[in-house]
């Protein structure tokens, strides 16, 4: 693998990590301003297990093609 695409590859997976960074504190925000939606912690946890399978998943991709 070249520098430029491991670089690419490091650079899509910082932002998908900010972005789902964003996306875990609004839905804690909003769950807890309408607890009738679910429980915070529950939304919250459930995001970040999604979060960590796709984070692991984009370094194996990354393992397996260098």
């Amino acid at each position: 693998m070249s520098t430029l695409t491991f670089a690419l590859v490091l650079v899509v997976g910082l932002l998908l990590v900010l972005v789902a960074g964003l996306v875990l504190a609004g839905l804690a925000y909003v769950t807890y301003r309408h607890p009738r939606l679910e429980k915070p912690l529950g939304i919250a946890g459930s995001f970040a297990g999604v979060l960590v399978a796709v984070v692991v998943g984009l370094v194996a991709i990354v393992a397996l093609t260098t």
